[in-house]
């Protein structure tokens, strides 16, 4: 299955990302092996990820778990790259904070262990989160890749995305500090809310808080309230994760966020792309007391000669798209 590009890993398969990752890499050339959760009694359906154009040829599916770090390593073996997306996203505080954080970190280090002993992976890129940058106290109004989420901070709000934001700041600060303790090369890519067309049958979590006030939901932002949220269609976090893997100089984190909307100005581009719809009323959006969060700054990413492809429009309008297609519209 070898192509010229080489065969590259990605962990996380099924999720909203990595399936836009997998289908870009495809793309151009790249044979991949994606991690999926074993499913012993082979009954959840992946067809859409095997469906994908090229699949067939340059697609193998492999079995792990971050609960087991060890079971990346057939996946790994042989690679000259890996993008590690795989996380439990969880905006609701289902699980205690310790169990996610230790989860987190503990299969981050044991898959960059894999990769540091394969002897062919020249490059590791590792999906954080703005969770990994917004909980400051600084008061900024740009954050750049030097502002890092106060833990004790978060920890002492006790909200119920709190440990998710504990989690990917752990679990970034652990690869970063791995990757230069034993040489490894890794690059990080801090997205920020992700807002697009989905693969997946499954609807995203950043999907379902952005549309929230056309999908029924009577408290719109209630689990993770931005009343200004920096923003970025997906397509535009998997191209920079390759640009970056392929970049000889991309050295660190990169934030990648490409525009800034409040909810005012989603509720109105919504009802012009949704008219038939109700949506809150300016009196409700009001009393939304959400975060005011700071702009993040893409910066570091433009500069070494990444460019955007996708604004709000392509952003809402594939959201949209993608929920009709799959009935939550």
């Amino acid at each position: 299955m070898e192509t010229d590009k080489g065969t590259v890993c990605v962990t996380g398969g099924t999720g909203y990302l990595a399936l836009w990752m997998i289908t870009r890499l495809l793309e151009q050339g790249y044979s991949v092996r994606a991690t999926v959760r074993p499913d012993p009694d082979g009954k959840r359906d992946i067809s859409f990820l095997t469906n994908l154009a090229k699949a067939p040829q340059s697609l193998q599916i492999f079995h792990a778990d971050l609960g087991d770090p060890e079971s990346f390593v057939p996946a790994i073996q042989g690679c000259v790259g890996v993008f590690h997306m795989a996380a439990a996203i969880d905006f609701h505080g289902r699980e205690p904070e310790d169990v996610v954080a230790e989860r987190a970190v503990r299969g981050a280090i044991g898959i960059l262990k894999a990769c540091s002993s394969s002897g062919t992976v020249r490059r590791v890129v590792y999906t954080s989160s703005s969770a990994a940058v917004h909980g400051n106290t600084t008061g900024a109004e740009t954050m750049d890749e030097g502002f890092w989420t106060d833990v004790e901070m978060i920890r002492g709000l006790k909200t119920p995305e709190g440990p998710y934001m504990v989690s990917k700041t752990l679990a970034e600060k652990a690869v970063l500090d791995f990757g230069a303790r034993m040489g490894l090369d890794v690059v990080v890519v801090v997205p920020s809310f992700m807002i697009g067309p989905f693969l997946c049958p499954k609807l995203p979590a950043s999907i379902g808080i952005a549309l929230a006030m056309v999908l029924g939901d009577t408290n719109p932002y209630k689990n993770v309230c931005l009343s200004k949220t920096s923003m970025v269609h997906p397509d535009d976090v998997v191209r920079a994760h390759i640009y970056l893997f392929e970049h000889p100089q991309a050295k660190g984190r990169f934030i990648c966020s490409s525009d800034v909307i409040t909810v005012e100005e989603t509720a109105e581009l919504l009802s012009l792309k949704l008219p038939e719809l109700p949506l809150p009323s300016s009196s409700a959006l009001k009393e939304i007391k959400g975060y005011p969060m700071p702009c993040l700054s893409s910066k570091k990413l433009l500069d070494i000669g990444f460019e955007f492809k996708h604004g709000l429009e392509d952003m809402f309008d594939g959201a949209i798209r993608s929920c009709k297609e799959n009935g939550y519209l």
